[in-house]
């Protein structure tokens, strides 16, 4: 968000905290599915059951040794702008963050087939990674990406935080299901043997048959984890990048 300058007034401050702590305004509605940003203000909020999904870059620290300023910014770009696309396409997604090299979105999940739709939002990005890694390759980037991806599901607190009548704000999603969906984006593919997609297990609870069977469950991490891709996109890799 952008800034724009006014003095800090430390005793309005303290009135405005007093006021966010103490007050008896405002109210926090129980609501099927998270509602469109603008029904927020700076006194109300709604509690629904969704979806997240995180998408992280695997050893991003290390990409500077290998790629230099220009050609890292192309790296990033193109990562960030597909994974964007694809969150983009899901009429059911609320909110699409960028947090450094990763990529988050929270999606109203109101109907058990809701989820399933958010576990192909995971599988696109997963053969998004290969098409970017196939691409990266013919155009002489020498080390290739890995990315983690993460998807749970929980209840979530939608909020508007910021300083009032400034302009500036954002949504603030408070619950565990972001932080468990980034959690489990650290843990895809972090090491050998460990796929990209990692899920939760309220998420795998409630994806149907199918997609249930492509995922293994891990009982160290308590999560189910699968090398799971996009069958349409894999079929375009298969006739243009081999």
């Amino acid at each position: 968000m952008d800034s724009n300058y006014k003095p800090y007034d430390h005793v309005a401050s303290a009135r405005r905290i007093r006021d966010y702590l103490t007050g008896t305004q405002g109210s926090y509605e129980e609501v099927n599915a998270l509602p469109d940003r603008d029904k927020l203000t700076f006194s109300n909020g709604f509690y629904a059951n969704c979806s997240a999904i995180f998408v992280d870059i695997r050893g991003s620290s290390q990409l500077p040794d290998h790629y230099k300023r220009p050609r890292l910014a192309r790296i990033y770009r193109a990562y960030l702008s597909e994974l964007v696309a694809i969150f983009n396409g899901e009429p059911n997604t609320r909110e699409i963050n960028i947090a450094g090299d990763a990529t988050w979105a929270v999606i109203n999940t109101p109907l058990k087939s809701d989820i399933d739709d958010v576990f192909s939002l995971g599988a696109r990005a997963n053969s998004m990674a290969q098409i970017l890694n196939y691409e990266m390759k013919k155009a002489s980037y020498e080390h290739p990406i890995k990315v983690g991806i993460g998807m749970s599901w929980g209840r979530a607190l939608m909020i508007k935080a910021g300083y009032s009548g400034s302009g500036i704000n954002d949504v603030v999603y408070m619950g565990d299901v972001v932080n468990e969906a980034a959690k489990l984006a650290n843990y895809g593919n972090s090491q050998w043997g460990v796929p990209a997609v990692v899920t939760s297990t309220d998420f795998h609870g409630n994806l149907n048959e199918h997609n249930r069977g492509l995922l293994t469950y891990e009982s160290t991490r308590k999560c189910y984890t699968g090398s799971v891709i996009s069958k349409a996109m894999d079929a375009w890799i298969d006739e243009n990048c081999k």
